[in-house]
């Protein structure tokens, strides 16, 4: 049956409305998660509070071949931490998922060769989203103050779930990546943020989270 033609604009006024709703939510959500965190970040490092363990999120040490542009300037920044004794440990959360890939396990290797002691670094192999690794900070490792390194937008998602979920927390943000696809990944982190506030709202919980496990960290 052919709808009369008001009923195909009404149809279509509808559609464009929830359409123009569902993006504005998207973006709202992307403003709102920078504005709430602004106070959070901190890019010079003698300005960064102090705080027991820093949470490295997890990201892959090579893309194919090549090596990922956003691995290497985590590990840089939590060595910074350490180093200049904002944190007295580490949990490198990432993951772990398959036989042939361990991002927690890289990570701690590369911090190690920078001259972090192995004992002071733990190993969340269970970081599968930033979700899991915020909510497996607190729940799991009994972590109550932390710092987040990733790259900028990256922490303020981190610190937007920590915020919901009664983690203190702040970011020391590892160096942006300016070449090759900024663009796209800008637009992927606004949807993952948009993501992020789904599952605070309907209160979604981490893959796995299992008992609690020590942290090692340097005596004061």
């Amino acid at each position: 049956m052919k709808l009369p033609n008001f009923m195909r604009k009404k149809w279509i006024r509808a559609g464009l409305f929830c359409l123009l709703a569902f993006a504005l939510a998207i973006l709202g959500s992307d403003v709102y998660i920078s504005m709430a965190t602004s106070d959070q970040v901190y890019t010079n490092l003698s300005d960064v509070p102090e705080a027991p363990v820093a949470v490295v999120l997890g990201t892959a040490k090579y893309v194919g071949e090549w090596d990922n542009s956003f691995y290497k300037p985590r590990i840089k920044a939590a060595y910074e931490l350490f180093a200049a004794g904002k944190v007295r440990g580490i949990i490198v959360s990432g993951d772990n998922s398959r036989k042939n890939y361990n991002e927690p396990m890289d990570m701690k290797n590369d911090l190690v060769a920078m001259g972090v002691p192995a004992r002071y670094i733990t190993l969340d192999y269970a970081g599968f989203r930033t979700l899991d690794s915020v909510v497996r900070a607190k729940e799991v490792f009994g972590c109550s103050k932390v710092i987040f390194v990733s790259q900028e937008f990256h922490c303020r998602r981190a610190l937007f779930i920590a915020n919901s979920n009664a983690l203190e927390a702040t970011a020391y943000p590892a160096a942006d990546v300016t070449t090759g696809g900024h663009t796209k990944i800008r637009a992927r982190e606004i949807v993952a943020r948009f993501m992020a506030v789904i599952d605070v709202v309907f209160g979604k919980s981490p893959k796995f989270l299992g008992k609690q496990e020590h942290v090692t960290m340097k005596d004061v």
